[in-house]
């Protein structure tokens, strides 16, 4: 919720309206993929560049989905409902998911994930409603904090999260060519901090891992 609190500060910025902007936290709600969108709307990149940026963010969730799905799903279980629930998988509810499902009964696991998935969903859109509605009789100072909440989750859940040195590497190296790439090419300045900070990070694992053997 304090992540989509800065969300909610960014998207206004951004100029997106109130209904855009919960909309868009129903119907994205992966909250990286709408800070891309949204970076990418402020740094005025074209459609295909934010459309292929905001998918590359996406793509994250596959082995998420992959892995939860085994878990949730019965010989009675029905496609629709596994594909109409993956669209609740990020980072939040997954881990929920995976910790919980243990103490659940395997045929009322969709049940289960569906009203976790459900209940993140839709009280995210009323923080984002409500936040958005105040953002605009707030002092400079505490809208400036709000705006800031968003890329501070990310960086502090992220770097404490990652399970390997590359992750970290990632990160900084993503950090690092950010400004260096919104001066080189800024409508494929996300795009290309992305990818350059990828590419370091898998070639910096394969490294140590070599070394490891």
């Amino acid at each position: 919720m304090a992540a989509f609190v800065g969300f909610a500060g960014l998207a206004r910025d951004a100029g997106l309206t109130l209904v855009q902007t919960v909309f868009m936290t129903g119907i994205v709600w992966a909250l990286p993929a709408k800070v891309v969108l949204v970076g990418s709307i402020l740094a005025g990149n074209t459609l295909p560049a934010a459309a292929f940026a905001v998918s590359l963010s996406s793509v994250r969730l596959m082995p998420m989905v992959v892995a939860l799905v085994p878990e949730m799903r019965v010989p009675t279980t029905r496609k629709w409902v596994l594909y109409l629930l993956s669209h609740f998988v990020a980072v939040t509810s997954w881990v929920l998911a995976m910790e919980k499902f243990q103490h659940v009964p395997r045929k009322m696991r969709t049940t289960f994930y569906a009203g976790l998935g459900s209940t993140l969903v839709l009280t995210n859109m009323a923080v984002v409603a409500i936040v958005f509605t105040m953002a605009g009789r707030l002092p400079a100072t505490i809208s400036a904090a709000l705006f800031l909440l968003t890329p501070m989750y990310f960086l502090t859940s992220l770097w404490g999260s990652a399970r390997e040195r590359a992750g970290h590497v990632a990160m900084a190296a993503g950090l690092l060519l950010g400004p260096v790439f919104h001066l080189l090419t800024p409508e494929f300045d996300l795009l290309g901090a992305g990818l350059s900070g990828g590419i370091m990070a898998y070639v910096f694992h394969r490294i140590v891992r070599r070394r490891g053997t």
